[in-house]
């Protein structure tokens, strides 16, 4: 459905698809944006990237409803990272909107125009500048010192990197001059010079370690090192072309106020000039261009910003963005070299996907050998709306191949060259079983990627499911985390889920003891090995989930331990299953069926469960894990309780029962319990310390309960 559509235009949608399609939007914004602005990894390219966020502010836009306080429309970038004190920046850092064309360069100045009722022939001037690729920085100055150093964040609150910025030569910690403002938040981007950066990767490859992979990350990551000492070792540069507070203006324009910014002991960037036209803004923009391979520093575009400043406070601002300034971006930059092989990479969610193997090439001072190939269909020519790309031509080994560094960051392959295609050329048949297990590996109803079904055995994601398998929701198995796990893997202690419970065994009988090693004594493994066999007896739906089976939560999976009561029973039920064919009016046998129709559970869910137990890998690696544990059946559920069929949302601190018991308590007594309030909510059950979830009740009127009140209801007294 949520495929269905991405393939609908904005005036296609009904309210309902515009909702879906918006909250899918949402959440594919935030992990970017996370992953962006906290991590310095981007994980699309620019031009895909504002391709999202053009459709979500569409759909806003045709249904005004959907736009919130909350909406992303209205913030910028992620929540500052862990790791660093949170500063509330005075003034909003905000965001701009792109121009991809020089027709919304035209658009942006027309809106100007309109906006501030101004005629043809009124002069209009820009402060036109190159748009540096690093990261945003906003540096606080009283009576002439420097005070507080803060990232972007999320436009409304950054990361406090003082400390680190204080060993920036470029950064002055006195400013110059006399007659200072008495506040000063002056802003630019902190960036890391090419030169630089490849002597840095020298450096690295010397050494044996890993290679960054361009300017900007290395930059951000330089600078939101924990020791300042490693911040300090890094070739670190910031331009200043902007401020915040300011107790008052020194200058009436942007230049004038950039040109101050110079004299006052930062460095500016004296490739920016006053432009006052579209078409001198058009010639800058192509003048950059041409340079920008010569440049020192890496630059994604140029930004213009109305030079008077008087007429940019009466614009103001539009949501995240400013209305008096736009960025133009430039295209991706271009290069021509050969497939020479394509390698499928298995994920640790068991994702397999295609990696082009290139003959090297340069492409904007990079060089490049590996691009991404995303999925089978992009092989194939078809794009991820079903729509033909690149005219539908695919992509075979050998063939002459257009790369594209999307946004300066993930290379890619945007076209074929057919006239130079070799005869030899054949299409490429992806896999259908997995390269690191020999797992079938299949495609999901709607969706592009092809995924790995053993997960159980799979070395690409045995990790990651044993991390999930002792996860809280599953065993949770007290001692053996995260790290635990990646160690015990590595040492090939536990490389399944039963490996967990044949441990203390395996111990006893090793010369090497466990608690000889680092960081472990006799009393943390005999704590280790005590809560391993605590979880020998586990509830059915927590077995399942542990699983780890693709679309099975904690809710999916109790709704099959209730419905189908044992392991074998599931199993049994899922191998007797046979799917529709797709030919009109097969509904599948009894067991599909039966399966599909399980309340909650739908055709996707089914799809997942039968292909997980249809893996004789898993099969054979659930067989050992049920030898070591006894599993319980669910609890009885009762329909004739007050709460049956009723919503409810617990909240505030539960001061007679754990969050956990609460929740078990009502799913016992027939209820659902939601995460959050909305209109369908029944009873929000509230302790202590109750916030906003208590607020979208009394605006639903959904009915409060203390836990007393809870207890009085359900008859638990």
């Amino acid at each position: 459905m949520a495929a269905r559509d991405a393939k609908l235009t904005v005036d296609e949608m009904t309210p309902r698809q515009a909702k879906r399609e918006h909250a899918r939007l949402e959440a594919e914004i935030k992990q970017h944006d996370e992953a962006y602005y906290q991590k310095d990894a981007p994980s699309v390219s620019d031009a895909e990237y504002d391709a999202l966020r053009r459709r979500y502010e569409a759909i806003e836009a045709s249904f005004p409803d959907l736009k919130t306080l909350d909406s992303l429309s209205r913030k910028v970038g992620a929540a500052p990272a862990r790791g660093f004190a949170k500063v509330r920046h005075a003034v909003p850092m905000l965001s701009l909107q792109n121009a991809f064309d020089p027709q919304e360069v035209q658009d942006f100045v027309d809106r100007i125009r309109r906006f501030l009722n101004l005629k043809e022939d009124e002069p209009l001037s820009f402060m036109a500048e190159p748009k540096i690729d690093g990261l945003s920085m906003s540096l606080r100055y009283e009576d002439g010192e420097l005070v507080t150093a803060a990232t972007r964040g999320d436009g409304a609150e950054g990361e406090d990197v003082t400390a680190n910025i204080r060993t920036l030569k470029e950064v002055p910690a006195k400013l110059k001059g006399r007659g200072l403002p008495a506040v000063c938040e002056i802003r630019g981007e902190i960036y890391m010079t090419k030169a630089d950066f490849l002597d840095l990767n020298r450096k690295q490859a010397e050494a044996g370690k890993q290679l960054y992979v361009n300017p900007r990350n290395t930059a951000a990551g330089s600078l939101r090192q924990i020791d300042p000492s490693v911040t300090a070792s890094r070739p670190l540069h910031f331009f200043a072309y902007s401020w915040g507070e300011i107790a008052g203006k020194p200058a009436p324009t942007q230049s004038g106020m950039v040109e101050w910014l110079g004299k006052i002991g930062f460095e500016i960037n004296r490739l920016s000039k006053v432009v006052r036209s579209v078409d001198e803004m058009l010639k800058f923009h192509a003048s950059i261009g041409e340079r920008r391979a010569k440049l020192g520093y890496d630059i994604d575009g140029v930004v213009y910003k109305l030079d008077r400043l008087d007429w940019q406070e009466r614009l103001g601002f539009v949501s995240r963005s400013p209305r008096w300034a736009i960025a133009h971006k430039f295209a991706a930059e271009r290069a021509t070299t050969v497939l020479r092989d394509i390698e499928i990479q298995v994920g640790r969610t068991g994702a397999l996907t295609p990696v082009a193997k290139l003959e090297p090439v340069t492409v904007g001072g990079v060089v490049v050998q590996n691009a991404s190939l995303h999925n089978e269909d992009y092989i194939k020519g078809i794009g991820n709306d079903g729509n033909p790309i690149r005219g539908g031509n695919d992509i075979r080994i050998g063939d002459t191949v257009t790369i594209q560094r999307a946004g300066d960051v993930i290379p890619q392959i945007v076209d074929v060259v057919l006239e130079k295609r070799p005869k030899s050329a054949k299409p490429y048949p992806f896999p259908d079983k997995c390269p690191a297990c020999g797992s079938h590996a299949v495609r999901g109803e709607d969706e592009a990627v092809r995924r790995c079904t053993g997960g159980l055995v799979c070395p690409a994601q045995q990790v990651e499911r044993l991390r999930h398998f002792v996860s809280r929701g599953a065993f949770d198995i007290e001692g053996l985390g995260e790290k635990q796990v990646q160690a015990f893997f590595g040492e090939g202690l536990i490389m399944s889920p039963a490996d967990i419970f044949t441990l203390r065994a395996r111990d006893a009988r090793s010369a090497k003891k466990l608690a000889d090693r680092e960081g472990y004594g006799e009393t943390s493994v005999r704590n280790l090995f005590d809560a391993i066999d605590a979880r020998r007896s586990i509830s059915l739906d927590r077995a399942i989930y542990g699983l780890g089976i693709r679309h099975i939560g904690e809710t999916n999976a109790r709704l099959l331990a209730r419905h189908y009561g044992t392991m074998e029973a599931l199993q049994q039920a899922a191998g007797a299953v046979v799917p529709p064919s797709g030919e009109k009016g097969d509904k599948g046998n009894d067991a599909w069926q039966e399966l599909n129709a399980t309340d909650g559970v739908g055709s996707v869910v089914a799809e997942a469960v039968v292909e997980f137990f249809k893996e004789p890998r898993n099969i054979e690696a659930l067989g050992a894990l049920l030898k070591e544990i006894e599993i319980q059946p669910m609890e009885a559920v009762k329909n004739d309780t007050p709460v049956a069929g009723k919503t409810v949302v617990f909240t505030g601190a539960l001061e007679k029962m754990t969050r956990d018991e609460a929740k078990a308590m009502a799913e016992r007594l027939g209820a659902k319990v939601a995460g959050s309030v909305s209109k369908k909510t029944d009873y929000l059950v509230a302790g202590p310390g109750a916030g906003s979830k208590l607020a979208e009740a009394k605006k639903h009127g959904v009915q409060t309960l203390t836990e007393d009140e809870w207890f009085d209801l359900v008859g638990a007294r």
